[in-house]
């Protein structure tokens, strides 16, 4: 008998301690903490996460390692999702500053992809300068570069649009404005 009470003690011993051992948690329990904003300069930051803007990476990298608060670190952020393509989330990152300062933001975005654009990769290049457009209408190197990829895509009234604002805009006899001049009179038949 108390050979069964010595097995039922330990059954209950080895039941209770099973209750106490954490289990892992599902995951969709499992909570991601925050990482705190990168404490270094907006620059900074943009060069060690630079490698990962791209469609795959970007969403992750920016939540697990997120920019500098401020202008600069939106902006940079904006340029790398733009980078990325993805458009849509660098124009709401811009757009989540105060108005004065989306046309900065919109600068570090233009700055970033300006490279890409006179490295003539007009499919990229063509949305991230019409996003800086939106937020910095008067910057002519941004109108040329979204007026060629308009054209070299096919879409011939932005560009034939684009290009003379840009010509109204940008009174240099030089190269840009020769190709603007000959793209143009394409356009027109001229």
């Amino acid at each position: 008998m108390r050979l069964l009470y010595l097995l039922g003690g330990a059954f209950l011993a080895f039941s209770t301690a099973l209750l106490l051992v954490p289990t892992a948690p599902s995951r969709a329990a499992i909570v991601q903490p925050v990482a705190p904003h990168y404490p270094g300069t907006a620059g900074e930051w943009f060069n060690a996460i630079k490698p990962f803007c791209n469609t795959l990476e970007v969403e992750t990298q920016v939540q697990y390692r997120p920019p500098p608060l401020g202008v600069e670190g939106t902006g940079y952020a904006a340029a790398c999702f733009a980078l990325a393509g993805k458009i849509d989330r660098a124009r709401a990152l811009i757009l989540g500053r105060p108005a004065g300062d989306r046309g900065r933001a919109a600068g570090i975005v233009f700055n970033v992809g300006h490279p890409v654009a006179d490295a003539g990769d007009d499919q990229s290049a063509g949305p991230i300068m019409e996003l800086v457009l939106e937020f910095w209408p008067q910057n002519y190197m941004a109108r040329y570069h979204a007026g060629m990829s308009a054209y070299a895509l096919g879409r011939m009234a932005d560009a034939e649009s684009h290009l003379r604002r840009f010509l109204e805009e940008y009174q240099q006899n030089d190269g840009w404005r020769s190709n603007a001049v000959t793209v143009l009179a394409r356009l027109t038949g001229r």
